[in-house]
């Protein structure tokens, strides 16, 4: 009943725990307002400290109470806020501040409370609200011009002009979040240029020189992180499997992994990283399979478990490879995403 309401309202830079939006979207984004002609070369890369902890409740009840005055749904409202935490040793830890994560709540009202960011960028002059003669003539006079990204708590905002607007965006913002008990971490909050580039949602958003030629692009692909992420998860399966169970098993765990991760990422410049992942799985595999038969000739474990070949195979599944992931671009929708709810 609340998500008609509160949807009409934001803003379409938020696209977390929104219907019909996606990381992706925010990506491709950030690609195209990095990307020539628009060329917002500065980011502010935001990280709120403990978001879904430190919200007020006051706060974000008075911003819930100016969009609804039934008091039986605010009375609704309030107690999953204060519903508490069970926590490890099975105590009911009271919630004062916060909104409980595990809450079919949580991703509205943390949207509501995040979206004071959303209006404010929206407000100020250079926003997204200027038109594209207000943003020309400010170009032409030195002031900047930023647009707001912003999926859940992870957001970034992209300035054109100079690295002292956008610290100096960065503190306003600052002063923003401050009434929703918000605070920005000083030490994860960077200023950095596209030029040496930015991780967002598990991407690498970067501009560089295409190989061979003398233009500059922008590029999107996994991150480092994303890709030391999934690695260790496929060292902690081959680590969890023990060597007594048939290697089906393995396969199984793995190959669940690796497609939802591949899934997430084929949409970039990943060939790459696709490649090295499947190497690193392949020889981790073999690894474990050399543990599992230690006095095993290679010519009877290929034959066992590959068929004569090289790449393993179960009695039923075969090692899911990464490389043979066929990439795509994701196609840019900007403000002409479908809303679920009909205008009136």
């Amino acid at each position: 009943m609340l998500e008609p309401i509160f949807e009409a309202d934001f803003l379409p830079c938020a696209y977390g725990f929104r219907p019909r939006r996606r990381a992706h979207d925010a990506v491709a984004e950030v690609h195209y307002l990095a990307s020539r002609p628009r060329e917002y070369t500065w980011v502010v890369e935001g990280d709120i400290t403990a978001c879904f902890d430190e919200i007020s409740h006051l706060a974000l009840m008075d911003r819930v109470r100016a969009r609804v005055a039934d008091r039986r749904v605010l009375a609704l409202v309030k107690a999953f806020l204060k519903s508490g935490i069970l926590s490890e040793d099975r105590t009911l830890r009271d919630t004062t501040a916060g909104t409980p994560q595990g809450s079919i709540l949580s991703p509205l009202v943390s949207n509501v409370a995040l979206s004071v960011l959303d209006e404010h960028i929206a407000s100020v002059p250079g926003g997204p609200a200027s038109s594209s003669v207000e943003r020309a003539r400010r170009q032409r006079h030195g002031l900047p011009n930023f647009r707001l990204v912003r999926y859940a708590d992870d957001w970034c905002l992209l300035v054109k002009g100079t690295r002292s607007d956008a610290e100096a965006l960065r503190q306003e913002i600052a002063d923003v979040l401050a009434p929703m008990g918000l605070r920005l971490s000083e030490a994860k909050t960077l200023v950095t240029h596209i030029d040496e580039g930015l991780d967002f949602l598990g991407w690498r958003i970067q501009r560089h020189r295409k190989r061979g030629t003398s233009r500059r692009y922008v590029y999107t692909y996994p991150s480092r992180k994303a890709l030391r992420a999934v690695m260790a998860k496929v060292k902690t399966w081959c680590r969890k499997v023990g060597v007594g169970q048939p290697l089906d098993v393995l396969l199984r765990k793995l190959n669940t992994a690796l497609r939802g991760w591949c899934a997430y990422f084929r949409v970039g410049v990943s060939s790459a990283t696709f490649s090295y992942l499947s190497h690193y799985t392949w020889r981790t595999v073999w690894r474990w399979l050399r543990r599992k038969h230690r006095k095993t000739t290679w010519k009877q474990l290929r034959r066992q478990y590959a068929n004569g070949g090289w790449w393993p195979t179960g009695n039923e599944l075969e090692l899911f490879d990464p490389e043979k992931v066929s990439t795509t671009r994701y196609r840019y929708r900007g403000s002409v995403i479908p809303s679920p709810w009909q205008a009136a």
